[in-house]
């Protein structure tokens, strides 16, 4: 599959990297030659030096040729130019762009062929938006991710020594929660991948991933870990883009106050939100944080356009007594560093919006994508076709399916109803089959296996 990505940024630049790193044939556009240099002398594209939304310099990058084209500058009217370009003057079957202004996003009628014809359209603020919302309503959770249009979810905890299945086999479980299904897809223990089995034993530290219906996740978190009580307070550093769409969603669920440095972004947000307090100051005044009771709050959120101020008020925050902290990090160096340290959660908004795109680039019918521990491993939702002539699991036992190493199913959805995996569990046609791969490299083969093969016919 051809790939053209316009932008070479930060989301420009993951997606390049995931994509290269799977063998797609990856061509970037982007004025920036320096940085244009660098991702090229780091992985096997093609590069082109131009502005993005010229049809000579679409010509150049062979959009006549391309698959997909996937715009994510820096601007909103280059992306929607380019894909207007594309689809006017080269045909290009797949067009995905980031659109960021909300204003663009409240007309429904003017993404369509006979308009803008863009087919997907990503807002990076609505994605890390619903990320943090589903995080609050689970206290305690690294990661909590929706399938099969949120019937199944994919949770992740860190085992803590005093949760009740830590020194247990994972077939505990059963006798913990009897009335609960579950399937334990993957442990990382000290950050390398371990392939659970039902007598493999949780340790302390551990970072486990599992699935459940969505009504039981919070039933299976609390086996991990001391039980949460519910957050009630939230701060939100930041009332921008994404601070205020925070604010604006949860503000019904949650007591809210709002942290904002500019006057002006403040004066908007506190006309813009209900019940949410907007209050004017720096996230990283010990003083203020102090005075706005930082102490009481159960769950604190940076989210401003800088790196070290989130960072910071994040450190400072959770130093004074907050008892979880949500970071929103740029830099993926700074996403590794923050990992391990007193940052509870860290959300890398390039990794968020690079999920949203790869489930439109998988080749079997994928529904979704996340990317998961900064792209190391990944979670789908591949949807199965075809008979048992034409299919190479439908009609299959999962024990005998083959699946490539560092593969685990973890849940099947059926007619709506959830069916949690166990080998003997049977695949049949429409089946949403929801997978979980610690190696990337796997998923070519997994892929594969999930494609339906014509030539059966």
């Amino acid at each position: 599959m051809k790939i053209l990505i316009l932008g070479a940024g930060k989301v420009g630049g993951t997606l390049a990297e995931h994509l290269a790193g799977e063998s797609f044939d990856v061509t970037v556009v982007d004025l920036d030659e320096h940085r244009l240099r660098e991702l090229r002398d780091r992985l096997d594209i093609r590069t082109v030096y131009g502005h993005a939304s010229r049809p000579d310099i679409l010509q150049q990058a062979d959009a006549d040729d391309a698959d997909m084209l996937i715009a994510v500058t820096g601007s909103d009217e280059v992306n929607m130019v380019a894909c207007q370009v594309s689809y006017s003057l080269f045909k290009t079957p797949m067009k995905i762009a980031r659109i960021r202004a909300s204003a663009y996003l409240t007309g429904s009628d003017f993404f369509t062929q006979d308009h803008m014809p863009i087919d997907v359209l990503i807002n990076p603020e609505q994605v890390v938006t619903d990320q943090i919302k589903q995080l609050l309503q689970h206290p305690g959770a690294l990661q909590v991710l929706d399938f099969a249009d949120g019937r199944v979810q994919l949770a992740a905890m860190r085992a803590y020594p005093d949760g009740r299945l830590v020194g247990q086999q994972i077939i505990a479980l059963r006798d913990h929660i009897p009335n609960v299904e579950t399937r334990v897809a993957a442990i990382f223990r000290r950050g390398q991948p371990i392939t659970p089995r039902w007598d493999t034993i949780v340790e302390a530290e551990d970072e486990v991933f599992f699935v459940a219906a969505a009504e039981n996740i919070s039933a299976v978190m609390e086996e991990f870990r001391h039980v949460e009580k519910p957050f009630k307070r939230v701060m939100i550093a930041g009332g921008g883009n994404i601070g205020e769409s925070l604010a604006r969603s949860i503000e019904s669920s949650f007591s809210v106050k709002v942290l904002e440095f500019s006057a002006e972004r403040a004066d908007a947000a506190a006309q813009r939100l209900d019940s949410s307090v907007v209050i004017l100051g720096d996230a990283t005044d010990r003083d203020l944080l102090i005075q706005e009771n930082i102490e009481r709050t159960d769950a604190f959120c940076a989210v401003t356009n800088d790196d070290e101020v989130n960072i910071m008020s994040s450190m400072m925050a959770k130093q004074l007594g907050v008892r979880q902290v949500m970071t929103l990090i740029g830099k993926p160096a700074y996403v590794d560093l923050m990992h391990e340290g007193s940052i509870d959660v860290a959300i890398s908004p390039q990794l968020a919006t690079t999920s949203t795109i790869l489930t439109h680039v998988r080749r079997a019918d994928v529904a979704r994508v996340h990317s998961l521990r900064r792209g190391a491993a990944e979670a789908m939702e591949a949807v199965v076709h075809g008979n048992d002539r034409s299919s190479k699991v439908v009609g299959r036992r999962l024990i005998d399916l083959g699946l490539p190493e560092g593969t685990t199913i973890g849940a099947l959805v059926r007619n709506n109803k959830v069916l949690i995996a166990h080998d003997e569990l049977q695949i049949e046609s429409e089946d949403h089959v929801i997978l979980f791969l610690t190696d990337k490299t796997r998923i070519g083969a997994v892929e594969r296996l999930f494609q339906v093969n014509f030539n059966f016919f």
